[in-house]
């Protein structure tokens, strides 16, 4: 059984027990999180499929930890006017731990 959520404005294919890195959730280690935008499951034969999302579907994780990661280095190079910019990002994550997906 998978499912495919919906989470900071990217979409991820789950499954039970599976451990997944989202943009930036508001929780504290060892949460328990829901989430509710489930835009499919499927079990062997039998898919749904939401409109845009499934009524009564959930999905349940528990938050592992947060972090930042790897620095990206952004240079913008003009070259014959002396004119270089340098910045850097690092995004900030949330492991999640995924348990139960219910179908509603």
């Amino acid at each position: 059984m998978f499912a495919v959520i919906e989470t900071g404005g990217k979409q991820y294919k789950v499954e039970k027990g599976l451990k997944l890195r989202v943009e930036k959730l508001d929780f504290e280690v060892g949460a328990e999180v829901g989430i509710d935008k489930v835009l499919m499951i499927t079990n062997e034969d039998d898919v749904k499929i939401g409109k845009p999302y499934l009524e009564g579907a959930r999905v349940t994780a528990t938050v592992q930890s947060q972090g930042r990661g790897e620095k990206v280095r952004i240079v913008k190079f003009r070259r014959r006017k002396h004119s270089r910019t340098q910045m850097g990002h690092r995004q900030s994550y949330t492991e999640l731990l995924i348990g139960d997906i219910v179908a509603g």
